[in-house]
């Protein structure tokens, strides 16, 4: 498994239009086959950087996701949308793998922290 994390600089004005855009991942990604953690837009800080962030089991594996995600429909307008809207300045792709599993449980106990 691979996660890929997509860093997106995004103009400041159209952070509503990356939060479309991001709901339209939403339900475009997991229907062509990788399992999206989600997209993040800005709130505090930073009110230009993004990110996107989903697991996929192989790089053959995104080579086939990105080719049935540019044929479906919903996929295709999201495309069409940020490029007519032009609120993505500029897009990071990288791909790791998570090297700190498996993880203890989220202890709630303030005792332990």
């Amino acid at each position: 498994m691979i996660t890929c994390f997509i860093r997106y600089e995004i103009d400041p004005f159209k952070k509503e239009a990356f939060a479309e855009y991001g709901r339209n991942w939403g339900q475009a990604i997991p229907q062509n086959g990788a399992d999206l953690i989600g997209y993040y837009g800005p709130h505090e800080g930073s009110a230009t950087t993004a990110y996107g962030v989903y697991n996929i089991e192989s790089l053959a594996a995104y080579e086939a996701y990105r080719a049935r995600l540019a044929s479906d429909p919903l996929g295709r307008e999201n495309y069409e949308f940020a490029r007519r809207e032009g609120f993505i300045l500029k897009e990071d792709r990288i791909f790791l793998k998570n090297v700190s599993a498996p993880h203890a449980k989220l202890c709630h106990d303030r005792r332990h922290l």
